[in-house]
């Protein structure tokens, strides 16, 4: 199969449904590929397609059922094409219309006009010069396939090194070397979301996502490693032992690293890590209400809470966890509390103690210092080492998310009024895992995730989600992602809720279903101008070198270790 050559001609189709395509005689069915990208040859326009389905087809029953002999080639060769021959399924995801005076067309060496009738050869334009829009029509009878060219994808998907556009290569179609781009300008203008079941390659994807992100400048990242990945080195995925580069390596002057579990993170190896310390009093009883199902809590102890915050404040916590029996049974008497609820309350919040990261107090505001990070360009990486149960993760997560966000809400109304270009925050982007236990229909209301994610950057911060659950996530905010980068999935609801909003998504079905478990994805979405099935970029020391910054030098960061000292003291460390 050669590029240059139709594999087809269009049988019949429709808008809803998509079109059928028989193969040419010479054409093997075997290279048809589910996810293959294909150009329709139209009389005016031209249509980019997405393979979605292949069958075979016999002209008559009494093939079927005589059919010839397995070692009978002759006869194999006599019936393909005509009484034999593959059909195949396609999508039509956008269609380029020449805007030219000059006739587009030419039958038997003659020019047409508009209208005329016959079959005519389509002259393409530059591919600069093309507009993609959507597709509101299909191509007519017999009109020709063929393999989509490099000039094709360049026209769809533009290339990396364009200075009018911040583009970032993320993999390559199933069946050529070419890059494919997604725009990170309009990536980062929307929450996204990044699925796929165990094992598939999530942490890998969304490294190369943030690696564009940190490269291109197209915004800052506030990153919650609940398993120690992105910061510093992870252990790769093989049946060899294999480490590969975090994102403080590829980028030491733009990403800093902070740790909830300072011990662990020296264990590995990091360095120039900032610790990371919370107090109980910048827990609010949202911070609880989120956290509900691992403390066993009641909503009598939730509503109780609120008492208790009410009367005391920030030091609601404190308070309440140095109360005696009688002090607990004279408050309830005075503020109408239920005293059992309280004392569960008051025994299950005992746990917080076992957070590494929490304090009664904190004289040093960790929170602030993060935030002047981000202000500054900096990427953070929160590392969670050894405290990365659901428990720690969730309430770390939500508390430092919500005091940032509100930061970002007063900048963005600050810009708002003042319309000042030094005034507009640096775009956010917020990176989470395990995404469905903060944005389930059960809690979606509880937490700041839900908010932001329905915002569309109202306040400059969207979320990259990463999940292998995207069926726990409330369809409110599936609905509300911008760009979903999606590996393997086999759980139907889990399929089913990646298209979730998605206009022709049960077209899509099986293109996802049949994805590689390893180095494959389908993209759809916001960044991208129409579906993609792409191998993903390896994350290799290729990639290294045409990613990252200078290679890691042997030298201590003077700010950092500054910054360190100066939390140790606070800390009376």
């Amino acid at each position: 199969m050669n590029l240059g050559q139709p594999l087809g001609s269009v049988t019949q189709g429709s808008l809803s449904q998509g079109l059928e395509v028989r193969l040419h005689p010479d054409v093997l069915v075997e290279d048809m590929r589910v996810g293959k990208f294909l150009v329709v040859e139209g009389v005016r326009s031209r249509f980019f397609c997405m393979l979605t389905d292949v069958t075979l087809g016999t002209s008559s029953p009494r093939i079927v059922a005589n059919p010839p002999a397995p070692n009978d080639d002759f006869m194999r060769e006599v019936l393909a094409g005509s009484g034999t021959y593959g059909t195949v399924n396609l999508t039509p995801m956008l269609m380029f219309t020449p805007e030219v005076e000059e006739p587009l067309f030419a039958t038997n060496g003659k020019s047409q006009q508009n209208g005329s009738t016959g079959l005519a050869s389509f002259q393409p334009q530059s591919s600069s010069n093309m507009e993609l829009l959507p597709v509101k029509t299909i191509p007519s009878h017999f009109s020709q396939v063929y393999d989509a060219s490099e000039r094709d994808f360049r026209a769809v998907f533009g290339w990396e090194d364009d200075p009018t556009r911040r583009n970032f290569a993320i993999g390559q179609p199933l069946d050529m070397d070419v890059p494919i781009c997604i725009d990170l300008d309009r990536f980062v203008e929307r929450s996204n979301g990044v699925f796929g079941k165990s094992g598939t390659g999530k942490s890998f994807l969304t490294r190369l996502l943030l690696s564009g992100i940190i490269r291109k400048q197209a915004a800052v990242n506030l990153i919650f490693d609940m398993h120690s990945e992105y910061g510093w080195e992870a252990v790769s995925e093989g049946k060899q032992f294999s480490t590969v580069k975090g994102l403080r390596q590829l980028f030491p002057g733009k990403v800093q690293v902070y740790t909830l579990d300072p011990a662990s993170t020296r264990r590995r190896g990091v360095r120039d890590a900032q610790e990371l310390y919370l107090s109980y009093d910048q827990i609010e009883v949202e911070d609880i209400m989120l956290v509900k199902s691992e403390l066993n809590l009641s909503d009598a102890s939730l509503e109780n809470a609120l008492i208790l915050r009410n009367e005391f404040g920030k030091t609601w916590i404190t308070q309440l966890l140095g109360m005696s029996n009688e002090d607990i049974q004279v408050f309830c008497d005075e503020k109408r509390g239920n005293k059992s609820s309280i004392m569960a309350l008051q025994r299950k919040l005992s746990r917080l103690d076992d957070l590494k990261y929490m304090r009664s107090a904190c004289p040093h505001n960790y929170i602030n210092q993060i935030l002047e990070s981000l202000t500054a360009g900096k990427h953070v990486v929160i590392e969670f080492g050894s405290q990365s149960n659901m428990l720690s993760y969730m309430l770390a997560t939500n508390l430092i998310s919500r005091r940032i966000h509100q930061h970002y809400v007063h900048k963005a109304e600050q810009f708002l009024q003042t319309k000042k270009t030094s005034d507009r925050p640096h775009p956010l982007v917020i990176t989470i895992e395990e995404a469905h236990r903060f944005l389930d229909p059960a809690t979606v209301r509880q937490t700041i995730f839900g908010i932001i994610a329905r915002e569309m950057r109202k306040y400059f911060v969207t979320l990259l989600v990463v999940d292998q659950r995207p069926s726990g996530i409330d369809n409110e905010v599936m609905s509300q992602i911008g760009t979903r980068i999606t590996a393997l999935l086999n759980d139907e609801k889990d399929i089913e809720a990646i298209f979730t909003g998605v206009s022709g998504g049960q077209a899509l079905r099986s293109v996802l279903a049949k994805l590689d478990s390893k180095q494959q994805a389908l993209i759809l979405g916001h960044a991208v101008p129409m579906p993609v099935v792409v191998r993903t970029r390896p994350y290799d020391e290729k990639f290294y070198s045409e990613i990252g910054d200078t290679a890691w030098e042997e030298k201590p960061d003077e700010e950092l270790f500054a910054a360190a000292e100066l939390a140790k003291a606070d800390l009376g460390f």
